[in-house]
């Protein structure tokens, strides 16, 4: 976990949603969450980030609760709080959020922490808790970052496959990489995902790859006019859930509710 703070620490997190490549991640995450939107709903946050989603649905009126390990990420969410939004942040572990009752959310949103988690059992911790505090019926979402997007953009965009030992590491293990220790990142395949909630007894609303290979061509994104990246976008939309598709996705949304 040191090398995640070491990471972020860095501060890029707070725009990176904001560049062309991230947005498409961001508008197709919010478009899923917008699906199980009601009036009066409670959201809670768990690795809220600098707060980007969460000022999103605070300021189109949703009260939202929002916990976080970095305390450079807390400053920046705080300080783009505006006024009348009804939303505040702890400082907290997303495997622990014994801050919060049980069943007191009817959206949860987990949409960092498993970026960071290598440890299986880690990550049931955060799986549990984040059903623990939503209500029964209530939605949790859930991202991850994918292996072979991952490989394309890490090893091959950015050539660290020109390294001789990542090379030969990356061919022993048949390009499956389990993070990427620089960054604190953990990666998985949809099978990874499936296994880890075969713990739990949720239904599965839509699985979703929320960026498609937006990482790999975000020069040609951010080359693009309006209109052709709104029909980028709409291109996203119309393929993000196919199962021969959503392997090659950089980040993966699951969505599933709580029994």
């Amino acid at each position: 976990m040191s090398q995640m703070y070491d990471y972020y620490a860095k501060g890029g997190e707070r725009e990176r949603l904001d560049e062309r490549f991230g947005k498409v991640e961001f508008l197709t995450t919010v478009r899923y969450i917008e699906k199980y939107l009601f009036p009066g709903a409670k959201i809670l946050e768990i690795g809220a980030g600098a707060g980007r989603y969460s000022h999103h649905f605070a300021r189109r009126g949703f009260e939202v609760f929002a916990i976080e390990p970095v305390d450079l990420h807390i400053e920046q969410f705080e300080a783009d709080t505006v006024p009348g939004e009804r939303v505040s942040i702890i400082k907290g572990d997303s495997r622990d959020l014994s801050a919060f009752a049980d069943g007191g959310f009817d959206i949860t949103l987990v949409l960092g922490p498993l970026y960071h988690l290598s440890d299986a059992e880690d990550k049931k911790k955060t799986i549990s808790e984040a059903l623990r505090v939503t209500k029964c019926n209530g939605i949790v979402f859930a991202a991850y970052i994918l292996n072979e997007m991952t490989v394309m953009n890490y090893l091959f965009r950015r050539n660290k496959i020109s390294d001789k030992d990542v090379a030969a590491r990356a061919k022993q293990n048949n390009y499956i990489l389990s993070e990427i220790p620089e960054k604190g990142l953990a990666i998985c395949r949809i099978e990874d995902v499936d296994a880890l909630m075969g713990n739990f007894s949720v239904e599965r609303l839509h699985l979703v790859g929320t960026d498609m290979i937006s990482g790999m061509i975000r020069d040609l994104l951010a080359n693009m006019n309006e209109e052709t990246f709104d029909r980028y976008v709409e291109y996203v939309f119309s393929i993000c859930e196919r199962p021969d598709m959503i392997g090659l996705s950089g980040h993966l949304l699951d969505v599933f509710r709580k029994r």
